[in-house]
This record gives C-alpha cells, sequence and structure tokens, in this order.
C-alpha cells in the first residue's frame, strides 16, 4: 500500500526512509516530559542508529529542519510545534561484553538499561536511576546525580563511566570518539556546541554486588523523591535553570518567594525552586512567562542573571 502525503517534503523523505514511519501534523506533547508542545510538520520514528543515521542524512539532504527526540526531557517545545522532521529516536539495541564493556544504541531508556545492568551484576549506571533520559541524552548533557550517601558524597557524572560513543559527524561522516572529543562539562558536551548525532554509547562497567546496587538505587530514589516533583503528578522538564556556583538558581528564585508562583498552568515546584511544573493545561508561552518572571525578580534582588537550562525547540 502506497502512502500518500499531503507535504511535499514527506514525498522526499519517504523516498529513503521507511514511509510506515513517517507521519504528518503529530503532536508533540505527549512525546516530552512536560507534556507541552504543538505538532511537528514531520515525525518519524527510527529504530536502529543505521536508521536514525538515514533519517539525519536525508533531512539534511533536503535542506529539511529537524531535531532528535528522545525522552523529551530539559525541552520545551513551542505552542506552534516544529517547522520540519522530528526523528524520534527509538533505537534501543544492547550488547554486552564479558570485560564489562555496555554498547547501547542512543535511543535506549537509561531506566532500562541501569535495571538490566543490575540485574546482570555489572556496576556504574546504578546512580542514575530516576533520572529521565536515553542513552544519547545522557551523554550530550553528561548526566549526573548528587549522591546523598556520605561515603559518596560527591556529583557522579556518566563521563565516568563512558568510554566512546559512535556518532555522525555535522560533515556526515560516521566515526567512534573517546572522552577527548566528548570535552564533557557540567550539563555539557561537544553535542551542545556541533550538529554531531550520538547514535550509540559504549560504557565500561565494573562487577558489583546488586544487593548492595539495589541499596544506592533506593537511596538516590528516596533522596530524589523527597526533593523533586513527581514527573507522573506533576509534568516538568527537570531543572530550568543553569547552576550558578556557589549559590544556587532554584535557591535565588526561593528567595525571591517565587516558590508556588503561578502563571498560567505552569508553576514554579512547592518542592524545588528550580523546576517549574505543568498543572495540567500549561502552554509553553506560560512557561516562558514564568521563567521571565523569575529572571526579572532575581536580577532586581540579587543582580545574578538567570540562564535557562532546558532547550527551546520549535516555535512559540
Amino acid at each position: 500500500m502506497t502512502t500518500t502525503f499531503r507535504d511535499p517534503r514527506a514525498a522526499c523523505l519517504a523516498e529513503q526512509l521507511a514511509p510506515d514511519r513517517l507521519r504528518e501534523g503529530v503532536p508533540l506533547a505527549p512525546y516530552t516530559t512536560f507534556k507541552i508542545g504543538g505538532p511537528a510538520d514531520l515525525f518519524y520514528e527510527a529504530t536502529s542508529a543505521d536508521d536514525l543515521a538515514a533519517a539525519v542524512r536525508a533531512a539534511r539532504h533536503f535542506g529539511i529542519p529537524y531535531f532528535v527526540l528522545g525522552l523529551g526531557a530539559n525541552i520545551l517545545v513551542g505552542d506552534k510545534g516544529f517547522r520540519g522532521l522530528v526523528i524520534r529516536n527509538a533505537a534501543r539495541r544492547t550488547r554486552w561484553s564479558d570485560d564489562g564493556r555496555l554498547w547501547a544504541e542512543s535511543g535506549t531508556v537509561m531506566r532500562d538499561l541501569i535495571m538490566d545492568a543490575v540485574h546482570r551484576g555489572w556496576s556504574g549506571l546504578e546512580h542514575y536511576v530516576g533520572i529521565p533520559s536515553t542513552v544519547g541524552g545522557a551523554v550530550w548533557q553528561n548526566l549526573h546525580f548528587l549522591s546523598p550517601a556520605p561515603e559518596r558524597e560527591r556529583t557522579m557524572f556518566i563521563a565516568e563511566v563512558f568510554d566512546s560513543c559512535d556518532i555522525l559527524t555535522q560533515e556526515g561522516e560516521r566515526t567512534t570518539v573517546g572522552k577527548d572529543y566528548v570535552a564533557f562539562g557540567y550539563d555539557d558536551s561537544v553535542f551542545h556546541h556541533r550538529d554531531d548525532i550520538v547514535l550509540a554509547v559504549t560504557f565500561r562497567l565494573e562487577r558489583g554486588d546488586p544487593a548492595v546496587m539495589h541499596r544506592i538505587m533506593q537511596e538516590n530514589l528516596s533522596w530524589r523523591g523527597a526533593r523533586h516533583p513527581w514527573l507522573d503528578w506533576h509534568p516538568s522538564a527537570g531543572s530550568i535553570f543553569k547552576k550558578i556556583e556557589g549559590v544556587g538558581a532554584g535557591r535565588l528564585v526561593d528567595q525571591c518567594g517565587l516558590k508556588g508562583f503561578r502563571h498560567g498552568d505552569a508553576q514554579i515546584s512547592h518542592i524545588h525552586a528550580n523546576i517549574m511544573v505543568n498543572l495540567g493545561h500549561a502552554t509553553a508561552r506560560d512557561v516562558r512567562e514564568l521563567i521571565a518572571i523569575a529572571q526579572r525578580a532575581v536580577e532586581e534582588k540579587f543582580g545574578q542573571h538567570l540562564e535557562p537550562e532546558i532547550k527551546f525547540v520549535g516555535e512559540f
């Protein structure tokens, strides 16, 4: 059966991609943790690293703006949606080696990977339990977590267990790169600054006691649950503003008396002042205006500028 597309760009893409996984006018809100966002003109589900690379190459070839979507955390999609191709990364194959190396396609959900690793007795990923992310997103932002346990009271970064990753460069080449290329920083990596696409990641893990790993996960989940709103009840994008060393963006917002402040259906969380939640029908405009309110208040009271950490996608 031949699929008929209204958008001529879709017809071009369908010549190089699986047409049954290419759709038009797909609302993006259900694909984000904020549950906010208008429709994508074109939407494609990539089911392997090769498929993801093909979709990106096709978009580049035809000059179609594109965005690769994982779990949709740390982003705010505009109410008018995205004028181009959204590629949902559903590439989730994994491969284990006896020496502790784990290869995972970039669309693999970290939660699933962590549970598999713990079940197999491999340690290193359990610290990041409860943080919504794909493997690609974890590397993109150098996923991190401040461990609450006294013996591990430090910020732990995904870079510590990173070995290498397979990428499609902005020049169109497929290659494998290591830590030096990725240039991990706090909430940062080379992928913030180059239009490279992470296709798969290799982690290097160590043998561990599953009982100890389960205890770590329970501690971290309890710590996180007491300090972050639950996504199932209060959708959010995670931290809104970048960290201010030695001060804390959330602390400044809190000291302005803005915890619980609401604009439309967007609200600064009662639990964490650097998180904004969707009370049910928030729009991207609500969130953008709430961000501006917090920025003005902090600027006026402390002379500090709050820089958004989340990525703004599409038209607002």
